[in-house]
């Protein structure tokens, strides 16, 4: 069945012929832009099948997605974990953590990762003992997880979800507990901030 009436007797339909590529301002063709956009564009998440000498595999919202080991030289005096992925932009890494040097008041996710899998901190059956936030951060976004935890908690009570509110507050007080014992000389204000957020005096 053939389609007639749509281009010039003979030729090929209007517009469609073959043209130069059309550029932008800046000279880059058609071709040149959507290349770039897609190298731009997160890539797909990488998904590591875990395995029994993994502490933590997963991913987040942004592409970021890497598995955590301890390292070959890891010490109870000085876990050490060796962290390997790709990040949000599709790039290979691969980070040594010492996790008595995790500061929760300013760490990235993949830190925190690594210390909720040393502490065992309890997922309450999901994913994540950490604030649904960390689902936006890339490989290098550092953030106060306190913060982080003391808003969840506020806004699961004005929500009326006093379970999860609860479950947050245990969470929050597992990482409150590792910096008081990891960082003596805070360990004052932790305590301090830790009742605040709990409403207590």
């Amino acid at each position: 069945m053939g389609i007639s009436g749509i281009g010039a007797a003979g030729g090929l339909p209007a517009g469609y012929g073959a043209r130069k590529p059309q550029s932008d301002r800046t000279g880059k063709s058609f071709n040149e832009q959507v290349t770039n956009g897609i190298k731009a564009s997160p890539n797909r998440i990488t998904i590591y099948m875990k395995t029994e000498d993994m502490l933590y595999s997963g991913a987040n919202g942004t592409g970021l997605s890497y598995y955590i080991k301890y390292a070959e030289g890891s010490t109870e005096d000085d876990p050490t974990v060796i962290a390997k992925g790709v990040d949000e932009n599709g790039d290979e890494f691969e980070q040594t953590i010492h996790i008595n040097k995790i500061n929760p008041k300013c760490a990235t996710v993949v830190e925190m990762r690594a210390l909720e899998a040393h502490l065992g901190v309890d997922k309450n059956g999901g994913l994540s003992s950490l604030p649904p936030e960390t689902g936006e951060m890339g490989l290098h976004d550092r953030a106060d997880f306190m913060d982080m935890f003391q808003k969840q908690i506020s806004d699961m009570r004005r929500l009326g979800q006093q379970k999860l509110a609860a479950y947050y507050q245990y969470s929050m007080r597992a990482y409150w507990d590792f910096m008081s014992e990891r960082h003596g000389s805070e360990s004052g204000s932790a305590e301090s901030h830790w009742r605040a957020a709990m409403g207590m005096r």
